[in-house]
């Protein structure tokens, strides 16, 4: 049933649904959520059977506020809440060791919690009214089947799991791609995955230097090999390596689609292009915004395989860059 996120009373509706066990879809500033209260472990558990998610895969916990993560926390360290006053509300996911006592599902059984306090809206005013009956917090994936491309749009989340489950529309999501997550466990920072912050600002905030994924045991949500991916096998190649594939392709080949910066004129000069097309942004935080939105778009029955020429290796494209790597691992 898909409700519009800014009607009080379907936010009402919502919180009353998470209340008493059920799941609803929500967006936020990054990609669109399915959300069940953290605090309930079968409530969790039909988070895992909807998606058919490993239920060693740990989920991110969606608080109203930094005063709400502390419910969830065994302790808050230094690093964890210098980043949490720079960020929250906001595209950014601190693990903390967990208390013991709840969210065990919600962690994948580990000892330590992914928390995050989400910048949209609707994200924030449905958290608001589910603090109203006693929920301390919100466990929530992005609301697609396991690995598969994550949903930026209500249309997105319905497609997926059809009109029975409570989807609050709350619009396009401004990012497009998921929060970076940095593991705070251990009293430093380790980045598991990176989002629309850069290294460079998640540093700074962090006041100390931020470590990559080597230094942590931590499992995070999002950081599989193989993750995000189309149904059509995805392809990254430099502008060269697709150019000259694109002059080779059979047009009674299988069918193929492209995303990239390059103009369609410029790589295949010689006559029309024997391929879909979309043009990639050339500044980032669009490509990420449209992302996962064009994939889906790009991934028809008709097509089998999808190219994309490789995004810039510069710290800003370093979310896209992930994102796609992962899709093209799958």
């Amino acid at each position: 049933m898909l409700r519009d996120g800014r009607d009080p009373e379907a936010l009402a509706s919502a919180a009353h649904v998470l209340a008493t066990g059920g799941l609803v879809a929500f967006p936020t500033e990054t990609v669109y959520g399915l959300g069940a209260r953290a605090d309930d472990d079968a409530a969790v558990a039909a988070i895992f059977a909807a998606k058919g998610r490993p239920a060693e895969h740990p989920l991110i916990v969606h608080v109203a506020s930094r005063a709400h993560a502390a419910q969830f926390a065994a302790e808050l360290p230094d690093v964890a809440q210098r980043l949490m006053h720079a960020f929250w509300p906001g595209p950014l996911t601190v693990i903390v060791p967990r208390a013991l006592h709840v969210a065990a599902a919600a962690a994948g059984g580990q000892a330590s919690i992914a928390l995050r306090c989400p910048a949209h809206p609707v994200a924030q005013a449905l958290l608001a009214e589910t603090v109203k009956l006693d929920v301390p917090g919100v466990a929530a994936p992005s609301a697609n089947r396991f690995g598969r491309i994550s949903p930026t749009r209500a249309a997105h989340v319905v497609a997926e799991f059809g009109d029975a489950l409570l989807v609050l529309d709350g619009g396009p999501c401004d990012l497009g791609i998921e929060s970076a997550i940095v593991d705070c466990t251990q009293g430093r920072a380790v980045l598991l995955r990176p989002g629309s912050l850069t290294r460079a600002e998640i540093q700074a905030a962090a006041g100390v230097p931020l470590q990559g994924r080597a230094a942590t045991s931590a499992r995070a949500p999002g950081t599989l090999q193989a993750h995000y991916a189309p149904r059509a096998r995805l392809r990254q190649m430099s502008r060269e390596a697709l150019r000259e594939a694109l002059q080779r392709l059979d047009p009674t080949a299988l069918g193929v689609a492209v995303y990239s910066r390059t103009a369609a004129a410029a790589l295949y000069p010689t006559g029309p292009l024997k391929a879909h097309h979309r043009a990639m942004p050339d500044d980032a935080a669009e490509a990420g915004r449209e992302l996962f939105a064009v994939l889906r778009e790009l991934d028809t029955p008709d097509v089998d395989l999808i190219w994309v020429e490789q995004p810039p290796d510069t710290p800003q494209w370093e979310g896209v860059r992930d994102r796609l790597q992962r899709a093209a691992a799958a």
